[in-house]
């Protein structure tokens, strides 16, 4: 009689999922490639114009986020807790108040103007959705020091020329442009609203895909009452020139009439004026932008960014002008899915040795660290399976070379090399094996 012994504890435990928490990511090896291939592209691209890159910790005080990021995100949208210390603390839901805190701290050290980049995993608690998970990396491109709209000309170019490293076409995405100091007079000196007003109408606008028309025209009618006209034909604007003349000497506009100048003269020409554009956060204080999805399949949002002149003076330091956007890896995967632009896979290593026994053991492990040390990644079969399983294996996994291992190779030191997507086969020696792989 055999006796079979379960751990009682192991029985009544709860079964445990195997699939990721809600709203965020596994990735396997081929989501990896598309990661590493997807933050490629953005580091080779911002390194391109000189940013250098920088990181921080996930944890932050929420104070920081309660003092600009807006209340909505901070209530809502944010994980946060009490640390053992009694410290409120939330994971970054965003890092450009983090940036922001790092300049303020070593501002009298830097070197101004900085450009900096990151690209940090963010999280936020909110409901999952195509293109909006609660975990997901970003890159982070900010330029401080720099008053100009030259700033913002560089930080929307860089933005277009990553667009193009992906081999995006300029019909498939446009450039939306607003400025905050143009809806800031038209809440505040247009249509004369008391701060709270202005903040409920602001958001209002920052909401409107986000709701049906009929809803959003009441809402904006307990606002402004009889004047709920002007604004509606303020939203319908589609360039400039279609505002009101009473709004067109903002300085708003003078800037916005200049960035597209500026933009055009750098050949970038899918830029349109798009007055309901907010951006969500409260600290932008000028020029706006985000970049959209054309295909009817994903007409969205991909990312955008804004000036923040004043969220480096939040900390009581002087304050420091600053640029800056922020691409999620989410929505551009999307895209690049739509268009059909991601890379097919391609394992890193490049030969896959299979053995006939374990006799050639010796000689195989001496072989893989030669190979290894001029430069090839390779993988030695250590399992005693048969032939076929170990190619199968090696297959599957998608490494393109495999060669096998005898008694014979073992003497003589020459092998067959078999390419496994196209099937053909050469004769190689240890000396020329690196050189014929690398071709």
């Amino acid at each position: 009689m055999v006796f079979h012994f379960v751990n009682a504890e192991f029985m009544s435990a709860p079964k445990l999922s195997t699939e990721p928490y809600k709203g965020t990511r596994d990735f396997y090896p081929e989501d990896m490639f598309i990661q590493k291939y997807i933050f490629e592209i953005m580091r080779k691209t911002v390194e391109q114009y000189g940013y250098v890159e920088y990181d921080a910790s996930i944890l932050e005080e929420t104070a920081l986020y309660k003092a600009k990021s807006g209340s909505e995100i901070v209530d809502e949208q944010t994980y946060s807790f009490t640390d053992r210390g009694g410290r409120d603390i939330t994971i970054r839901p965003e890092m450009t108040p983090t940036v922001a805190r790092m300049v303020a701290r070593k501002r009298k050290e830097l070197a101004f103007p900085l450009r900096w980049y990151s690209i940090p995993n963010l999280f936020r608690y909110e409901r999952p959705q195509r293109g909006r998970l609660r975990e997901h990396w970003q890159l982070n491109v900010d330029v401080f020091g720099i008053e100009s709209i030259d700033a913002d000309v560089e930080a929307i170019s860089v933005s277009y020329d990553i667009m193009k490293a992906f081999g995006a076409q300029d019909e498939s995405f446009k450039i939306r442009l607003n400025n905050r100091k143009l809806i800031n007079f038209l809440l505040h000196e247009y249509f004369k609203l008391n701060h709270e007003d202005a903040y409920k109408l602001s958001k209002l606008i920052d909401r409107k895909l986000k709701m049906k028309e009929e809803v959003f025209l009441e809402q904006s009618k307990e606002i402004l009452g009889d004047r709920v006209q002007a604004f509606l034909d303020f939203l319908a604007a589609k360039t400039l020139d279609q505002l009101s003349p009473e709004l067109q000497e903002n300085d708003g506009i003078e800037q916005l009439r200049l960035l597209m100048e500026k933009l055009e003269k750098r050949n970038i020409k899918n830029v349109v004026f798009d007055p309901s554009l907010m951006r969500g956060f409260d600290y932008y204080t000028g020029p706006v932008f985000e970049v959209y999805d054309t295909s009817p399949t994903n007409n969205r949002s991909l990312f955008g960014g804004g000036r923040y002149d004043d969220l480096v003076g939040i900390f009581n330091v002087e304050k420091v002008p600053g640029i800056g956007f922020g691409m999620g890896d989410v929505t551009i995967r999307d895209y690049l899915e739509t268009y059909e632009l991601l890379p097919k896979y391609q394992s890193p290593t490049d030969l896959y040795i299979c053995r006939l026994s374990a006799d050639q053991s010796e000689f195989i492990e001496e072989l893989s660290h030669t190979l290894r040390k001029n430069g090839l990644n390779v993988i030695a079969d250590l399992s005693n399976r048969k032939l076929d399983s170990q190619i199968k294996s090696a297959d599957k996994q998608g490494i393109p070379y495999i060669i096998v291992v005898g008694e014979n190779e073992a003497k003589t030191k020459t092998f067959k090399l078999k390419n496994l997507q196209t099937r053909h086969e050469q004769e190689v020696t240890i000396e020329n094996l690196p050189s014929i792989i690398k071709k």
